[in-house]
């Protein structure tokens, strides 16, 4: 069994996936520190000086402080019920850039691979003829065609 979990450890697909899940959690920070630190304020302050991780509605106040509260964490840590709606903003922006971002790679990886598949078409195509008899791929060095046995002009 230790042998068998070793295989499927050491396949080589789980560890792309491995590396594609370490790099997509730090990708993640980069990207919501994006939105909460370069992004966010100055919106907030075109929009007077809003601080989007701090809209928030207090459903039930808290036990030990009724508020009024200054922040969503001082609401939280006195027991109230909020509904951090200015947090789910900041996490709708972040899913966009982020959504935005894997397009980018995506088309320019599909962009180089289109590329590499013409350049390899192209490579065939010179290595290769169409017979006139019986329209067969041939080498372009052939003097008879393989499949129907005709003479081929060189």
């Amino acid at each position: 069994m230790i042998e068998e979990f070793k295989k499927f450890i050491m396949r080589g697909n789980i560890l792309d996936m491995a590396i594609g899940i370490v790099i997509g959690a730090s990708f993640t920070k980069i990207v919501n520190s994006f939105v909460e630190d370069i992004l966010m304020p100055p919106i907030g302050l075109i929009l007077s000086g809003i601080d989007f991780s701090n809209i928030f509605i207090v459903i039930k106040k808290g036990i030990s402080d009724a508020g009024p509260y200054t922040s969503i964490e001082a609401a939280k840590q006195a027991g109230a019920v909020v509904i951090g709606f200015g947090v789910f903003i900041n996490t709708i922006i972040s899913f966009f850039i982020t959504a935005l971002a894997i397009f980018m790679i995506i088309k320019i990886f599909n962009k180089m691979r289109e590329k590499m598949v013409k350049k390899e078409k192209e490579d065939k195509e010179a290595e290769e003829k169409i017979c006139p008899y019986c329209c067969s791929s041939v080498n372009i060095k052939a003097v008879k065609c393989p499949h129907c046995t005709s003479d081929l002009d060189k």
